[in-house]
């Protein structure tokens, strides 16, 4: 199965300022996660953020936000985004649901685990992806695959939501995102 931009949304998972830190490869991470949703936002694939207890964890990170001016921001207590009943509705209609965030064994596997639990398609982007140690991650990573989640890298989005090169938003994208982009 492919990533379709028409049915899929991208949902960002918990991206905030006083957990961000806390993680493997922090800075890395937060680059990786910014190409993601600023190429998905380019291409026309919806984006969700969400933010686990804000008041204390803080917000997204502001440069993520600015990658997809507009997109929804919802909060929640519970750990999985499912559970909380925060997504929005428009999510919730797409079949596919592409996923990055943190933590890879906590929110985001929760979620994961629960939106296929209710059917949906579930795409992880596994070099979106982190937690506080390696093996939380390792370990969150296979039992989302083991779950039916598909682990994907964050070119794979890309190249999946344009399906089709010679057309100008492909020389765009690949200007913009491929060639001479430094890689993270």
């Amino acid at each position: 199965m492919l990533i379709d931009k028409e049915r899929a949304t991208l949902l960002v998972v918990d991206i905030q300022e006083k957990l961000l830190p806390a993680v493997l490869d922090a800075e890395g991470m937060l680059a990786r996660c910014r190409w993601l949703i600023a190429a998905a936002h380019d291409v026309g694939l919806p984006v969700v953020f969400s933010e686990q207890y804000p008041q204390g964890l803080g917000h997204t990170a502001p440069s993520l936000l600015a990658a997809a001016p507009g997109a929804a921001v919802v909060s929640k207590l519970h750990f999985s985004c499912v559970a909380s009943q925060c997504l929005p509705p428009d999510l919730l209609q797409r079949p596919q649901v592409v996923v990055c965030g943190m933590e890879t064994h906590v929110c985001v596997l929760q979620t994961v685990l629960e939106l296929l639990a209710h059917g949906k398609q579930v795409f992880v982007v596994a070099d979106a992806v982190s937690s506080r140690s390696q093996i939380d991650r390792d370990v969150g990573l296979q039992r989302m695959r083991d779950a039916g989640a598909v682990l994907v890298t964050r070119e794979m989005v890309l190249f999946e939501a344009l399906q089709v090169s010679g057309t100008e938003l492909f020389r765009q994208m690949s200007k913009r995102y491929l060639v001479g982009a430094q890689p993270s």
